[in-house]
């Protein structure tokens, strides 16, 4: 998809299957900042509608997906922002596609994380080992995890294994921007 003003990405990482839609520089970082850190929930509904845009062009097919999971969100930072930015960003998305949200069904986060920022690559991985537990609900189902930015894919890569160890058919993760 060519946006006037944003520079496209689209970056394969190691499995799982990882993309990215966009590069994290101005504007779609301004408008990920915003949602993240300055309480802009309507920020979603641009970002949300670009990343549907961008699967439609990459020719994903709602059939070819389950479920639609945000990435978790510890509790103390789901506390001190009252929202989740991939939650939002997903609902929007599955609106788009018409395919089934299910925030809380299949993964949640259980050991806050101090924050990625600033970490290597190793510390990122280290990090987030065993910060997160599937549902049994996840067994058979292909997902889709939806991110508002990747890193490193440490967090993407820990939370694919968990689901895919509790039996997730296929995870693939995509995201707004790659940093």
């Amino acid at each position: 998809m060519t946006v006037p003003g944003l520079a496209p990405v689209v970056t394969p990482l190691a499995p799982p299957a990882t993309g990215a839609v966009f590069a994290y520089a101005f504007p779609v970082d301004a408008l990920i900042k915003g949602l993240k850190f300055a309480g802009k929930i309507e920020y979603a509904e641009p970002l949300g509608l670009l990343l549907a845009a961008s699967l439609a062009v990459d020719g994903w097919a709602a059939g070819a997906t389950d479920w639609i999971l945000p990435m978790p969100l510890s509790a103390q930072r789901l506390g001190e922002r009252g929202y989740n930015q991939a939650t939002e960003i997903a609902r929007v998305l599955g609106r788009e596609l018409g395919c089934p949200l299910a925030p809380f069904a299949a993964a949640s986060r259980v050991r806050d994380t101090a924050p990625q920022t600033g970490l290597s690559r190793q510390a990122r991985r280290l990090n987030v080992r065993g910060a997160f537990a599937a549902q049994t609900a996840v067994r058979g189902r292909r997902l889709l995890l939806v991110d508002d930015v990747i890193t490193t894919g440490a967090t993407a890569a820990e939370i694919a294994r968990v689901l895919l160890r509790a039996g997730a058919a296929a995870v693939r993760v995509v995201a707004v921007a790659r940093a």
